[in-house]
């Protein structure tokens, strides 16, 4: 049983913590790992190392900086493999899908290793008679990331490498449900080069959370999380006067129109609803089949449930783990439950589900569940599992005005061969990441991920060009050097161009 322990000032330590976690192997149900949990002390440790930093490596040329960060991407990329390993190990997902996961983190870190372009600001020569204006903007301090289990290296990843490479320094809190992640990429920003204190490793639960989130040194904070965890971080981080980015849940619609290639449609709905064990942010929980393509549509997506192949992670014919825990099984299971008490029919039903050699694992099955109403359990709370609930809809715009109740705005998706019908549906849904024909809609890193309504608080997306805004304040500078033998008078009025 080994101990994973905070990254702090370049150094693993216990600190000051008394209690620990328990880290599981949901493919087993077997306790592999204990966390140390941060108390108060151990985040000022955390926060102190980082301020420090933050006195030189914000001063660091933009050439410095981003030599560290095609080093530290160099060695991402040279270790996919066993981030992949330690993710399924302690999420449970399958070691392609970890490995998927990895590389979407390490296209931010290539973002981020533009960061000289990114950062250039503006200039106005002559703006008035010999006055220039010029524009460019400074990091802001130490950074704050608080990060889900369900992407352990991916959405930290989303957050940290944008942020140090505008000058910031950085304090993560994974999640404690698998927290190695956390630890092997702090030692990969290590041999990458990076000064101590610049990158920081806190584990721990809402002790450190709230010790972050109050603490006087923070200047901003991300977060990626539930709606309810996320409305309490951005108003009780707000509150302390600091700047919050809180991405929050999600209720992905994808519709299904009578024209869309419904094999096609299918195959997808049953890939964005049941990879990763529908643990994603955008995963697909609600499919909404228009008119006449419902039933059509359902044989087909029973077909593909039950060809899924669950199992653990590390056996390379699973297509789909476990649950992070079991609480989280049987929570999904009472849903399940639930749904079908309200009047949903079951199509196929995932409960009970035992994995040959793993019968302790926390498996639930692929799930589908037909005419399901919208004031149903399974509809209205975000289940996060492998669970697809299917609404009918008479047409596109009822379908549209479906989406637009619902009061999480995340990702939407529609399947379709019109390209009417499409625009219509992008420019009328209330969702701030939309695909065509494409179901789980997540941007490349040069655009910037987030959704809109109870999916988001705060007013900046995650990483892409608004990442740069959030980690980043802008100064404007107006300057004159004058003729050392002029001598012009300064006048009352207020300033002008002339």
């Amino acid at each position: 049983m080994s101990t994973i322990e905070h990254w702090i000032g370049g150094r693993l330590t216990t600190g000051a913590a008394t209690r620990t976690g328990d880290v599981f192997n949901p493919a087993t149900g077997q306790r592999q790992h204990e966390v140390v949990l941060a108390a108060p002390a151990d985040v000022d440790d955390a926060v102190a190392a980082a301020k420090a930093a933050f006195a030189s490596w914000s001063q660091a040329s933009l050439s410095a900086r981003t030599k560290i960060m095609f080093s530290f991407r160099e060695l991402v990329n040279a270790h996919v493999k066993e981030l992949a390993e330690l993710i399924s190990d302690e999420h449970g997902k399958v070691l392609s899908d970890a490995a998927g996961e990895v590389q979407r983190g390490l296209e931010v870190v290539e973002f981020a290793c533009g960061i000289p372009q990114l950062l250039k600001g503006e200039y106005s020569d002559q703006a008035s008679t010999g006055v220039d204006v010029f524009s460019f903007r400074e990091p802001l301090g130490v950074c704050v990331g608080i990060t889900p289990f369900n992407f352990p290296a991916m959405v930290p990843m989303w957050m940290y490498p944008v942020a140090i490479a505008c000058g910031n320094t950085f304090v993560l809190k994974p999640s404690e449900r698998d927290p190695s992640a956390a630890n092997f990429v702090a030692d990969l920003w290590r041999r990458a080069g990076l000064p101590d204190g610049v990158f920081n490793v806190v584990h721990g639960d809402k002790v450190a959370v709230d010790a972050l989130l109050d603490h006087p040194d923070v200047a901003a904070v991300s977060f990626v999380g539930s709606t309810p965890i996320a409305r309490y971080i951005h108003q009780k981080a707000s509150a302390s006067g600091k700047r919050v980015q809180a991405l929050g849940g999600a209720k992905n619609h994808a519709i299904v129109l009578p024209d869309a290639d419904l094999e096609f449609a299918a195959n997808h709905l049953a890939a964005a609803a049941f990879g990763s064990a529908g643990e994603r942010c955008m995963a697909i929980s609600a499919a909404v089949a228009v008119g006449g393509a419902g039933d059509a549509l359902m044989d087909i997506v029973t077909r593909k449930a039950h060809e899924v192949v669950v199992g653990p992670g590390r056996d390379p014919r699973s297509e789909m783990g476990p649950v992070v825990t079991a609480a989280a099984r049987d929570r999904i299971e009472t849903l399940i439950g639930t749904g079908e008490q309200q009047g949903a029919k079951v199509l196929v039903d995932g409960r009970g589900l035992k994995v040959p050699g793993h019968e302790n694992g926390f498996f639930v099955g692929p799930t589908v569940l037909d005419h399901v109403g919208t004031g149903m359990d399974v509809y209205t709370e975000e289940i996060f599992g492998p669970v697809l609930s299917v609404v009918r809809a008479d047409s596109v715009e009822a379908a549209i005005d479906l989406v637009n109740a619902n009061p999480y705005g995340n990702g939407t998706a529609i399947f379709t061969t019109s390209g009417e019908a499409a625009r219509r549906f992008q420019r009328g849904v209330t969702v701030g990441m939309i695909g065509i024909n494409v179901p789980v809609p997540v941007p490349m890193a040069y655009y910037s991920f987030g959704g809109w309504k109870d999916s988001l608080f705060g007013d900046k997306h995650i990483h892409g060009p608004e990442g740069v805004s959030f980690y980043t304040r802008g100064k404007v500078v107006t300057s004159r050097w004058p003729h050392v033998e002029a001598a012009h008078g300064a006048s009352l009025h207020f300033p002008t161009s002339s």
